[in-house]
């Protein structure tokens, strides 16, 4: 299992589609026009949703590429951050009951951040066990 981590891992193919399907439910997800979103009366629970959004994203695209990379990390993270802010743009101006909230695209950021930090942690982990 920990090889998924590691530069040889043979499930890249697999992680991209994971990756690429992801990506979609988010644009899914994000796009729902707001009358058909649930009410949920858990405080801030579209803000852990987001979170969890976009930790797959980092995470699941970070398989699709195994790297330590400092500067692709933060490219990725860069990445997570516009495509959060471009999720919220698009609410805010073409999706009916659907508003820009700056709040939702922190909540983004601070999940790509949290996706690179386990698959980092993961890898980490992996090494340490697969040289043993």
């Amino acid at each position: 299992m920990w090889v998924v981590f590691t530069k040889a891992s043979p499930y890249k193919k697999r992680a991209r589609s994971l990756a690429i399907g992801w990506t979609l439910l988010i644009f899914i997800l994000c796009f729902l026009p707001g009358n058909e979103i649930p009410r949920v009366d858990i405080p801030f629970i579209d803000k852990w949703a987001h979170v969890l959004l976009f930790a797959g994203f980092s995470f699941f695209w970070l398989g699709a590429g195994p790297t330590l990379n400092i500067p692709r990390l933060l490219a990725l993270l860069l990445i997570t951050i516009f495509v959060g802010w471009l999720v919220e743009y698009i609410q805010g101006h073409y999706v009916e009951g659907r508003y820009q909230d700056d709040m939702d695209t922190l909540a983004d950021s601070v999940g790509g951040l949290v996706g690179i930090i386990f698959f980092v942690a993961g890898t980490f982990i992996a090494n340490k066990k697969l040289t043993q």
